[in-house]
C-alpha cells in the first residue's frame, strides 16, 4: 500500500513539473525562441503521457494558472504533431476512412501537419519578424513558405483523383469552386514569398500577404473537413476509395504521408485497370509500315521523351503516355472525363477556345511555352483529323526543351 502511495505522490510530482515546464515553454514562445527548440522541449516535457493527461494539464493551464486560451491553443498544435500516432492508436475507429492508408485519412493527417504550419510556426515567426525584421526572421518566414508550397499534393490529389469520380456522379459545382479557391492559395503562397524574397521595408505587405495565407489555408482545412470529405464519403464506392488510394503517391504527398497501406477488411480489391479482353502481350496492331504488337506499342509510347495526351472528338480524356518522369501529373482517373473538368476553372475558357478553332478548321496546331521549376516546358496541342478531314480529337504534345535550348556547336561521338 505505501508503494502505491508513494507512486501517487510521485505522479503528483511528476504532473506539477510538467505544468511548470509547459508555462515556461509558452513563455519562451512569447520571448522568440525557435519553434524547432520549443517543440523538442514540450516533447521532453510531456514524455508519454496518454492523450487524457495533456487534455487535463490543458484545462489546469487555462482554468488554475490564469493563461489565455490562444496560448494554450498554440502549444495544442505542437503536442498534436508529436501525438499523432499515438492519438490514432488509442481512438482508433472502425470506419474505413479513419484507419491509415485511407485516401480521407491521409488528406486529414496532412491538414493537421498544415494547419500547425500555418496557425503555429508561421503564425508565430510573423510575430517574430513584426516585431524585428532581421534577416534571420525574414528567412525563417520564407523557410515556412517553402514548406507549405507543398499544399500543391495535397491540392492535385483532390483535383486530379477525387474530383473525377464526384464530376461522374453529377456533382461539379462544389469542385470546380473549390479548385478556383485552391489556385488563388497556390497564388497567394507565392506572391507572399516574393514581397519577402524581395523585402525593401514595408512590413504591412508581408503582414496582410501572410496573413491571407494563414486565413486561406486554414478556411479550406475547415471547407475539406466539414463539407468536401464528408460529401466524398457518402458518394464513392469502396472500390473507388482504393483505387485513389493506389494511384495517390504518383503525385505525392504533403508534409507527411500515410505510414501503411489501406485495405479494406470486408471487401478487399486487386486493383485491375478495365482492359480490353485481349492481353497486350497476345495482340498485334497492322499499320501502313509495320506491325507492333500491343506490348510494344505501348512500351514504345512510355519511352518518348515527351508527354502525350488524346482527347477524342467529345473532348473525353482517352489516352495519355505513362513515361517515369511527367512533367505534369496525370492519373487514370482523368481518364473518360471531359478535358475542361482537368483545368482550374479559371483557364478553361483558354481550353473552349482551342478546341472550338480546332473542331472548326480555323487552326490545326497551337503552342504554349512557359518556365516550370528548373524546366522550359514546350506544350504543343494538334488537330487530329482522317483522311477526309474530319475531327477526331486533339493530341497535347508536352516536353521539357531546356536542355535542346541550351545545346552549342556539335556532337558528332558517341558518349564514354
Amino acid at each position: 500500500m505505501s508503494e502505491l502511495i508513494n507512486n501517487r505522490e510521485n505522479f503528483t510530482e511528476t504532473k506539477s513539473e510538467r505544468q511548470q515546464m509547459l508555462k515556461e515553454i509558452i513563455k519562451e514562445l512569447h520571448a522568440g525562441k525557435d519553434v524547432d527548440e520549443v517543440k523538442a522541449k514540450f516533447e521532453e516535457a510531456v514524455g508519454d503521457v496518454t492523450v487524457a493527461e495533456i487534455s487535463q494539464m490543458e484545462h489546469d493551464l487555462m482554468i488554475e494558472e490564469g493563461i489565455p486560451v490562444e496560448e494554450v491553443q498554440r502549444l495544442c498544435s505542437v503536442h498534436t504533431a508529436i501525438f499523432k500516432g499515438s492519438i490514432e492508436e488509442i481512438h482508433r475507429s472502425e470506419k474505413p476512412e479513419d484507419q491509415p492508408g485511407h485516401p480521407i485519412h491521409t488528406w486529414k493527417m496532412e491538414n493537421k501537419e498544415i494547419d500547425m504550419l500555418v496557425n503555429f510556426k508561421m503564425d508565430l515567426h510573423l510575430d517574430h519578424f513584426l516585431k524585428d525584421d532581421s534577416d534571420e526572421n525574414r528567412f525563417k518566414l520564407i523557410e515556412d513558405l517553402n514548406l507549405l508550397m507543398d499544399v500543391d499534393k495535397h491540392y492535385s490529389r483532390k483535383e486530379n483523383l477525387l474530383f473525377p469520380y464526384l464530376e461522374k456522379y453529377g456533382i461539379d459545382g462544389p469542385t470546380k469552386v473549390m479548385w478556383g479557391v485552391d489556385d488563388a492559395i497556390r497564388l497567394a503562397i507565392k506572391e507572399a514569398k516574393a514581397f519577402l524574397v524581395e523585402y525593401g521595408g514595408n512590413k504591412s505587405d508581408i503582414r496582410s500577404s501572410v496573413k491571407f495565407v494563414i486565413k486561406e489555408v486554414t478556411e479550406m482545412i475547415f471547407k475539406e473537413e466539414n463539407i468536401l470529405f464528408p460529401m466524398a464519403l457518402d458518394t464513392l464506392t469502396e472500390d473507388e476509395w482504393v483505387k485513389i488510394a493506389a494511384e495517390s503517391e504518383e503525385i505525392g504527398y504533403c508534409l507527411t504521408a500515410p505510414t501503411e497501406k489501406w485495405k479494406p477488411e470486408r471487401h478487399p480489391l486487386e486493383i485491375e485497370e478495365e482492359k480490353e479482353e485481349i492481353k497486350p502481350e497476345d495482340g498485334f496492331i497492322r499499320f501502313e509500315t509495320g506491325i507492333l504488337s500491343l506490348k510494344q506499342l505501348e512500351t514504345i509510347m512510355n519511352h518518348l521523351p515527351v508527354d502525350l495526351t488524346f482527347i477524342d472528338e467529345n473532348d473525353v480524356v482517352r489516352y495519355f503516355s505513362h513515361g517515369p518522369e511527367r512533367i505534369f501529373a496525370r492519373t487514370k482517373a482523368v481518364i473518360g472525363r471531359t478535358v475542361q473538368n482537368c483545368h482550374p476553372p479559371q483557364s478553361v475558357h483558354v481550353v473552349e477556345k482551342l478546341l472550338k478553332d480546332f473542331k472548326a478548321g480555323v487552326k490545326d496546331v497551337e503552342d504554349f511555352w512557359i518556365p516550370v521549376k528548373d524546366m522550359f516546358v514546350y506544350i504543343r496541342y494538334f488537330a487530329i483529323r482522317d483522311e477526309k478531314g474530319n475531327y477526331m480529337g486533339t493530341l497535347e504534345f508536352t516536353q521539357n526543351v531546356k536542355g535542346i535550348l541550351e545545346l552549342e556547336g556539335q556532337k558528332r561521338i558517341l558518349s564514354e
